[in-house]
């Protein structure tokens, strides 16, 4: 066998996936925001979503990019992991039309029609209105002229005496049919998916195997089972980064299919005789038969199609036990929460638009400031704490608190900003600049309370404290502060049209006229000698830094609700 046959092969999978690729990612923009809303729109109803799994899967040609996009959903909490299990299901029926369209190859000559849709394309893609179509047809086209490729070059290389001989010897230590070879070949199948990280393919490559005879239809149908476990293996590798529920929705994918695979090699001969009765097909039927390689396609199709469809009708009953059974084998993570840094919904690697992409990061920006106000409570108890110790391990804490809230800044910024390179609309734009004038203000309501930290820090160290007036009123201050960060949170956690901005205006008014109120009353005192001038200092510190956090407030309060920045 040259070398140049070798390329040949490599080169016309290659055609295949890529045409596969394409095809499937011109179909997902064809379908748009309407397909995320459809996944998006699930109910508790298990057989909906199956149904919506199998139909989104079909539709765009990929049960890898339904399962990535569903988890997705799940890592930005868009879904339930219940509801996520059984779209995962549909996806494994969905995903069976990809076979059906390839054993198309081996009925007929399809290069008659793959010239013309690559003329039709590139005629569509120069229009750029009608760009996606074209992209679409040029993916269907190398998809066929990938198979078709590897088809005439299969039955090339097995008309060569030699090259025969060389692949029936290394098949033929395979031919007895024991458990142990089956085994093989679903390991085979496993392996090859996952290296291709393309199931399609490794289908297309079993097909051309039993279509030439090379490879018996009954080995044939074990790298199919194979080729089930091997994809369900790309999104828990995606996932490895993701939050606990997402981890759990790539494992359930696995979960499902190797259930499947175990009562298939049970019941395996009954189910593939049943399937060859269907079809119409003699497993002892000579290979020089008239039809043999289109009829060993299509059993290999209809084989993946029964068992998916068998295997989601069974397990569709037990959704809750699977749910059940991966949440006992992936556990949260302990993590101390002062030493995590991680983000949340913003994870890379998943399937990203850029309307999921603007909403994993409102759920972290919405994370990030119901972290910095429980920062502003830990500075409320330090004005309490009078144990020295107590007081110096809740100070480490929040300047931890601090350095979070920077990192927190940084990675969602750089989110972001990787996200606006992407072609947006005006108002998806919008959001994202809006976005990140939140983040910087809520950094800057982190450093301010970390600059009351330090001067209550300042405050301890000395020998003069704070009068019982002046704790009354930096408590009354923090309470209208915390008042505010409330109401921030709120109006972060709800729709737009919904809420009430002058709330938060009316809060920022208290807090600027009891400012001013008390910085009148601190110049009196401290003139009337009721404190010394450096404790005056350090108490205007404090009330001066809340009242910067009001206005920090008040400008995420604009940024969410769209309000133009006041002139300072």
């Amino acid at each position: 066998m040259s070398i140049w046959v070798i390329f040949k092969l490599m080169g016309s999978l290659a055609l295949l996936m890529y045409g596969m690729k394409s095809m499937s990612e011109s179909l997902q923009k064809m379908a748009g925001p309407q397909l995320r809303h459809v996944l998006g729109a699930m109910t508790t109803n298990r057989f909906t979503g199956m149904f919506t799994g199998m139909f989104v899967t079909a539709a765009v040609q990929s049960s890898t990019a339904t399962t990535l996009m569903t988890v997705s959903f799940v890592n930005a909490g868009l879904v339930t992991l219940l509801q996520a299990i059984s779209v995962i299901m549909g996806a494994h029926i969905g995903t069976t039309v990809t076979a059906w369209i390839m054993s198309l190859g081996f009925s007929f000559e399809m290069l008659s029609f793959v010239y013309p849709a690559f003329f039709l394309g590139i005629i569509l893609i120069y229009m750029k209105r009608r760009r996606i179509i074209g992209d679409f047809l040029f993916g269907v086209a190398f998809l066929f002229l990938g198979l078709c490729t590897l088809k005439e070059t299969g039955f090339a290389l097995v008309d060569n005496p030699e090259a025969n001989a060389a692949i029936s010897a290394f098949f033929d230590n395979f031919n007895d049919p024991s458990f142990w070879n089956k085994l093989f070949f679903l390991f085979v199948g496993t392996v090859l998916t996952l290296c291709v990280q393309s199931s399609a393919a490794i289908m297309a490559i079993t097909m051309l195997l039993c279509a030439t005879g090379v490879l018996h239809i009954d080995q044939g149908v074990m790298l199919v089972l194979g080729e089930n476990i091997g994809t369900t293996i790309t999104a828990n590798i995606v996932a490895a980064k993701a939050n606990v529920q997402a981890r759990r929705a790539a494992f359930a994918h696995f979960v499902i299919n190797a259930i499947g695979v175990t009562w298939a090699l049970i019941v395996l001969k009954p189910f593939f005789n049943m399937v060859c009765d269907m079809m119409g097909f003699d497993p002892a039927m000579e290979v020089s038969a008239p039809g043999f390689a289109f009829k060993s396609s299509l059993v290999l199709a209809a084989f993946h199609s029964l068992f998916n469809i068998a295997n989601t009708l069974l397990l569709i009953g037990f959704v809750q036990y699977i749910e059940r059974f991966v949440c006992w084998v992936i556990k949260p993570r302990n993590v101390d929460e002062d030493e995590d840094v991680r983000l949340h919904f913003i994870t890379a690697g998943l399937m990203k638009t850029p309307e999921l992409s603007v909403l994993e990061a409102r759920k972290e920006i919405r994370l990030f400031a119901e972290r910095i106000q429980k920062m502003f409570n830990m500075v409320r108890e330090l004005v309490e704490e009078r144990d020295n110790d107590k007081f110096d391990k809740l100070f480490t804490r929040i300047e931890k608190y601090e350095s979070i809230s920077d990192n927190m800044e940084i990675e969602i910024a750089k989110y972001l900003d990787h996200v606006s390179d992407a072609h947006l609309s005006v108002e998806t734009k919008a959001q994202i600049r809006a976005m990140l004038r939140e983040i910087s203000e809520i950094e800057s309501i982190g450093d301010a309370c970390y600059n009351v930290a330090r001067t209550l820090n300042r405050r301890a160290k000395g020998k003069d404290d704070f009068t019982a007036a002046q704790y009354d009123h930096i408590h009354q201050m923090m309470a209208l502060t915390d008042d505010a960060l409330t109401q921030m949170n709120v109006m972060l956690s709800n729709r737009r049209e919904a809420l009430d901005v002058n709330r938060s205006f009316n809060i920022e008014s208290e807090i600027n006229n009891y400012r001013n109120q008390l910085k009148s009353q601190n110049i009196n005192d401290v003139n009337d000698h009721k404190y010394t001038y450096a404790i005056g200092t350090m108490y205007m510190d404090i009330i001066g830094e809340c009242e910067k956090l009001g206005d920090y407030v008040v400008n995420v309060v604009e940024a969410r609700m769209g309000v133009r920045q006041k002139e300072s």
